[in-house]
């Protein structure tokens, strides 16, 4: 099975490849694009028989990609990390996708999925179904996607107050008290949430800084936020978050 994946961010795209490699033996061939042009002329070339294509690209989206291939002969497995790019839209429409930061298991739930249509006829029906709903879901608001053992949560990114990590789960506190643990390092979920306003300020804590009440000095620094949970900075980031703050 020929596959192509197009992501503008190389750490994705190298990360996905790799695991691509590790779980699916069904795999012969992998290539690689980082943005809608490259992406379209690597088709051309590569003709591949599954596309791995990120929603959000630097020149465009994977939908205009996709707009611009005259034969869409594949099937396509989109990546996203948010629902601001209507993740419900890929459901109603029987589109496979994957979730950022991926993880193995569901790769190979639908690579094994791709691998069972044979036939591709009805692709172009899906695609047309999923730009509907792409236009209409969750246009107005910025909204990230957990999934624990047994949810998925949409959660909008100005509801989080604060992340804390122990070990290999993440705890996220939201303005309702809610919390939300997933067996997913802070790592992950930083640099998702960094364009939105959040800080990580310690090794174990990220911190959305519209959330922040005040910035206590004594004990080495720590933050008060609006819930009045109090978070560490430590040493090594403390200038930075002043410096942050600072900028209001």
């Amino acid at each position: 099975m020929r596959t192509l994946v197009i992501d503008n961010e190389s750490e994705i795209r190298n990360s996905l490849i790799e695991l691509i490699t590790a779980f699916c033996p069904e795999v012969t061939k992998i290539s690689s694009a980082d943005s809608v042009m490259a992406g379209i002329e690597k088709i051309k070339i590569f003709k591949p028989d599954v596309v791995f294509l990120d929603v959000e690209l630097g020149d465009g989206t994977g939908m205009d990609l996709l707009s611009k291939i005259e034969n869409i002969n594949f099937q396509v497995i989109f990546i996203t990390a948010h629902n601001k790019y209507a993740v419900d839209a890929f459901k109603f429409s029987a589109i496979d996708f994957l979730l950022k930061p991926i993880n193995p298991e569901e790769l190979v739930i639908a690579v094994n999925k791709v691998k069972d249509k044979i036939k591709h006829n009805d692709i172009l029906q899906q695609l047309t179904i999923l730009s509907q709903n792409y236009a209409l879901t969750f246009a107005a608001e910025n909204k990230i996607v957990l999934k624990d053992a047994e949810s998925i949560y949409f959660v909008k990114t100005k509801e989080i107050i604060r992340c804390e990590s122990e070990g290999a789960y993440t705890t996220f506190y939201l303005v309702n008290n809610e919390k939300i643990v997933i067996s997913k390092t802070i790592k992950e979920y930083e640099e998702l949430l960094k364009p939105y306003g959040f800080l990580r300020t310690h090794q174990s804590h990220l911190v959305n800084k519209a959330c922040i009440k005040r910035f206590d000095k004594s004990e080495g620094g720590t933050l008060i936020l609006d819930n009045n949970d109090s978070v560490p900075v430590s040493q090594r980031k403390k200038e930075h978050i002043i410096e942050m703050l600072k900028k209001g």
